[in-house]
């Protein structure tokens, strides 16, 4: 074999093991490329499956809270109303004034008592999130809160009506009170100021936000169970959660869940 034929087989062999290179890196790269197309896939179906799964257990929740409304009115409520006729009726056919006085203040009790579990059973069993509107829902609790004259909260919102389900409804509602009651009894606030708006890009927007002493959020004692449970509520329907607080600066809670395209 001459010089110019090995020259030429060199040059051939060259060329195929570049071939050979650039295929395999060819194949590594897609290979690499439907692996990581796989992950998110099996990632995004894991997080779909997370928030049903969250969303059912909230059902879930409603659900065994109604029932046990039912279960305190129909069983434990009769019978407290039983021990009330009872003792009214002791109350009539004794004649020993100490004694009456006593059955007085028992029969007070009593009716205290079934007072009490009537409201209870009436807030366990009142669809009160699927029978109203969310903006009156969060008025409501402002208005309760204010009542007390502890701190000073105002709400705003740009919509009277938006179309939302339990869930919807049932996280906004749930992160408003937990921000409401976290402010009040560690941030030492005086205002809290909420605003609800929707827009094209958004199907709501929540925003919260307090005049108290923040929290170094570096610091993790601060990041305690109120703010997991935040965190988790937004994660239920796949919205934004962004919640920043700095030490005599306040807390501010920014919670955006986007139009779907």
């Amino acid at each position: 074999m001459g010089k110019t034929e090995l020259l030429i087989t060199i040059i051939l062999f060259n060329i195929f093991f570049l071939f050979f290179v650039a295929a395999v890196m060819i194949y590594i790269r897609k290979y690499k490329q439907r692996k990581k197309e796989y992950l998110n896939e099996i990632e995004v179906k894991n997080e779909i499956h997370k928030r049903e799964l969250l969303a059912t257990q909230l059902e879930i929740q409603q659900a065994t809270m109604q029932q046990i409304g039912r279960e305190l009115h129909d069983n434990i409520g009769q019978k407290l109303t039983l021990v009330s006729l009872y003792t009214q009726q002791l109350l009539y056919e004794n004649k020993v004034p100490e004694v009456s006085e006593r059955i007085e203040q028992v029969s007070q009790i009593i009716n205290q008592s079934l007072q009490d579990l009537r409201s209870l059973s009436k807030t366990l069993t009142d669809d009160n999130i699927n029978q109203k509107e969310i903006v009156t829902l969060i008025q409501e609790e402002v208005d309760n809160t204010n009542s007390f004259k502890k701190c000073k909260i105002s709400f705003e919102h740009n919509f009277k009506q938006l179309d939302l389900g339990f869930v919807h409804k049932n996280v906004l509602l749930r992160i408003t009170q937990e921000f409401i009651q976290n402010s009040i009894k560690h941030a030492n606030c005086k205002n809290i100021f909420i605003n609800l708006n929707t827009s094209e890009e958004s199907l709501w927007e929540l925003n919260i936000k307090d005049d108290g002493v923040g929290f170094d959020k570096s610091n993790t004692k601060s990041n305690g169970i109120g703010l997991t449970n935040m965190k988790n509520r937004a994660e239920i329907i796949g919205a934004s959660f962004s919640l920043e607080s700095q030490k005599n600066m306040g807390t501010t809670l920014n919670i955006i869940l986007k139009r779907q395209p």
